[in-house]
């Protein structure tokens, strides 16, 4: 089932979107692409997951073509709107602000690029977060961790303790839908080379998760 001759490759920077693939059994290679990632006038948040983590497959497969390339891209929605990566502390504060209570959506799109043909899946995830103090966001501003994270926030990480039920791939908050992942792959001959570890990564439940 596994292909050795077929060569993979994740194109993104993100150190959590490399763990998930390799606990999943994957081998790849890593290379990030450089794309211009900014928002369309009028564009649906869940066509720019997808059309970015389209862009990102097409660079570097135009530098690899004889492989397989992997790219996502990530969002938090509310109200419509995106939340992206914040720009600074006080945006992190505005978003944590927004989400305070609140549920929202994080939108993953995924595209593999082979030989010129292209697939894709958009996978949402439904999010709630309880009621934040002022001092918890300022708390979690301070710790660094909203920097480089869609709606400024890691829910494996510090964050988890804001959340009160994920309803969907927990996964793809995270920044990969592992399901929706395989899937793509295996559509294209590419199992996983191995069974995941004892220790290797699994879907924890630190809370409530509604929808399984």
């Amino acid at each position: 089932m596994y292909h050795s001759g077929m060569r993979l490759i994740l194109a993104s920077a993100s150190p959590r979107r490399t763990d998930l693939l390799r606990e999943a059994g994957y081998l790849f290679e890593v290379e990030p692409a450089d794309v211009d990632e900014s928002e369309l006038a009028g564009e649906p948040p869940a066509a720019y997951v997808v059309r970015v983590a389209a862009m990102k497959a097409r660079a570097v497969a135009a530098r690899h073509p004889d492989a397989m390339i992997l790219a996502a891209d990530t969002t938090v929605v509310l109200d419509g709107a995106m939340l992206a990566k914040p720009t600074d502390d006080a945006d992190a504060t505005r978003m944590l602000g927004l989400l305070s209570g609140r549920t929202h959506d994080v939108l993953t799109g995924v595209v593999l690029v082979r030989t010129g043909r292209e697939s894709s899946a958009l996978v949402g995830t439904r999010v709630r977060f309880r009621p934040l103090t002022a001092a918890e966001i300022e708390w979690y501003v301070a710790s660094g961790e909203p920097h480089d994270k869609a709606g400024a926030y890691g829910v494996q990480g510090l964050a988890a303790r804001f959340v009160e039920s994920v309803d969907g791939s927990y996964s793809n908050v995270v920044g990969l839908p592992v399901g929706a992942v395989r899937a793509l792959l295996e559509a294209e001959g590419l199992a996983p080379r191995h069974a995941p570890r004892a220790d290797a990564w699994t879907e924890p439940a630190p809370f409530d998760r509604a929808g399984g």
